[in-house]
């Protein structure tokens, strides 16, 4: 097993990431669109976008995402499969490229065990969304990352782990309260059956707590 840094490892990882079975990226993506719950015609950002897997359900809603990545492998996959779709190439631990209060929602999903700085980066979601604007953070739960469980892929017969940070539940929580949100509400999800007939081998995680969801409301 290598391993490799977080840029490099999705860049590598871009091309066969949506053929890799992922529990976590299953069950994140049957629970993050429902908790951004995207209207007609919202400005939406997704922050961390990859291959933009969420896309589809916010433009099914009739929202109007707005990606950013700093992987260029991951963003040439998402422009091929969406490419009426604004994309953004920036690191999302710089300051983010956009005016103040310029999107309606933010959706972050699964990148927070990379940031070296989840303060800063959920900050800036705070500058950039409207007043009354609405923000979606999912993380890998660190209850499974305390198991030993990381993301890894595996490319030309090599092994690859990506850097995490072992962060808890309360790291989380306090950076999006630090920022100036408010109510803000955890959302746990665990592995269940369904789980198991997308991702044959998970079945360890029948039970377990896979995913953590932070959602939260910048002040009206």
């Amino acid at each position: 097993m290598h391993d490799i840094t977080t840029k490099a490892g999705y860049d590598l990882w871009a091309e066969s990431y949506e053929r890799t079975p992922n529990p976590v990226v299953a069950v994140d993506a049957q629970q993050v669109i429902g908790l951004l719950d995207p209207a007609p015609g919202e400005h939406v950002l997704d922050a961390g976008c990859g291959t933009g897997r969420n896309f589809a359900g916010m433009l099914a809603a009739g929202a109007r995402p707005h990606g950013v990545d700093f992987s260029p492998g991951m963003l040439a996959v998402a422009r091929r499969a969406f490419p009426d779709v604004p994309l953004t190439e920036a690191d999302l631990q710089d300051a983010l490229p956009f005016s103040d209060g310029e999107f309606d929602a933010v959706c972050c999903a699964l990148i927070g065990e990379h940031l070296e700085h989840p303060d800063r980066v959920v900050a800036e979601f705070h500058r950039v969304l409207r007043p009354g604007g609405r923000l979606v953070f999912s993380v890998f739960h660190p209850e499974l990352a305390a198991t030993g469980m990381s993301a890894q892929f595996e490319n030309d017969g090599a092994a690859y782990r990506l850097v995490a940070h072992p962060y808890s539940v309360d790291d989380y929580a306090s950076w999006v309260t630090a920022a100036g949100f408010e109510r803000p509400q955890r959302h746990e999800f665990t592995g269940g059956p369904d789980l198991v007939s997308e991702v044959p081998w998970a079945s360890w995680l029948v039970g377990r707590r896979i995913l953590l969801v932070l959602t939260a409301t910048k002040p009206g």
